[in-house]
């Protein structure tokens, strides 16, 4: 287990490190995360996008892009295009979004001729760490699939499972949020959590997986709030992954561990045949780090998936 993303980007130094391909790149703090990330844990960084824009902001802001490749390309469009056709080609080995709308740049990365999907469910994975709790918090997911039903939530926890593994997890605990304990066929959450803890039990995610659900926020990273309640479960207080009803509920509980908690935090997109970062515009030049950092490190982790 990793205590912080430090400790991940030691790890990767120690690899084999890749190379990176960023879809519309023109954008200073990532630039910035760039040109530290190119230093220390990659191996090659490719900029697709404006080359004038991006050479004029390397400029202003002072940040080295002259060991960095730019292949000027005329939208943004075509920038996402082409930087999924890099990684399909094996001249990429991850992809990272940059100054686009996030609905452009997926729609190059699920196109059915040229995309990198595999069959599986793509889901953002949020990786947290926050000084008030233990541990990392994986929470998914708060940036692509915005209502869930329960086969999604399937897909949801299949991909946070096997992340996690790739981490070093082990004896995974899952919660799945709901406003309370007891199911309530008028609150979807609660009956999903009810059905997701019962797959369970019958090792639906595997023997070191357990879920517990439909269980509220302070139960699961709070072992007083659960002994105050009489909650008893494993997973009450020592969570590892959290479940999102819907992404709303998701989007705003990372955001404000983030801005008013001050959490560390790294973001992945899992289900496709690479890692795909997919941060956002208003993400410190430390956040996008993390992320870059953490695609680095399941890059060197995951099967080579490069397709022709």
């Amino acid at each position: 287990m990793f205590d912080n993303f430090n400790d991940i980007g030691e790890s990767v130094k120690l690899g084999v490190k890749n190379t990176l391909v960023i879809a519309a790149a023109e954008e200073g703090e990532l630039l910035k995360a760039l040109s530290t990330a190119n230093e220390l844990y990659l191996n090659r960084v490719i900029l697709v996008g404006n080359q004038k824009m991006i050479e004029e902001i390397s400029i202003n802001e002072r940040i080295d892009v002259k060991n960095m490749e730019i292949i000027d390309v005329p939208d943004r469009v075509t920038a996402c295009e082409k930087s999924v056709a890099l990684v399909r080609q094996g001249q990429a080995d991850f992809i990272m979004k940059g100054l686009v709308d996030t609905s452009i740049f997926l729609k190059a990365v699920i196109s059915k001729t040229g995309g990198l999907t595999t069959g599986r469910l793509l889901s953002s994975i949020m990786m947290i760490r926050i000084s008030s709790y233990h541990k990392f918090l994986v929470l998914s997911d708060g940036g692509m699939i915005i209502a869930p039903d329960l086969n999604k939530k399937k897909g949801i926890i299949t991909n946070a499972v096997d992340f996690s593994r790739l981490l070093g997890m082990q004896h995974i605990k899952v919660g799945c949020l709901a406003a309370k304990e007891k199911i309530n066929p008028k609150m979807p959450a609660t009956v999903d959590g009810a059905a997701l803890k019962e797959l369970s039990l019958h090792h639906y995610f595997g023997e070191d997986v357990l879920v517990e659900g439909p269980i509220a926020m302070d139960l699961l990273i709070s072992k007083k709030a659960a002994q105050i309640k009489g909650y008893v479960s494993e997973v009450a207080g020592d969570v590892d992954v959290i479940v999102m009803p819907d992404i709303e509920t998701g989007n705003a509980i990372i955001k404000v561990m983030t801005h008013l908690g001050n959490a560390q935090l790294g973001g992945i997109v899992m289900g496709a045949c690479a890692p795909i970062i997919l941060t956002s515009r208003s993400d410190s030049y430390e956040n996008k780090l993390n992320s870059i950092i953490l695609g680095a490190f399941l890059t060197q982790e995951m099967d080579d998936c490069h397709q022709i």
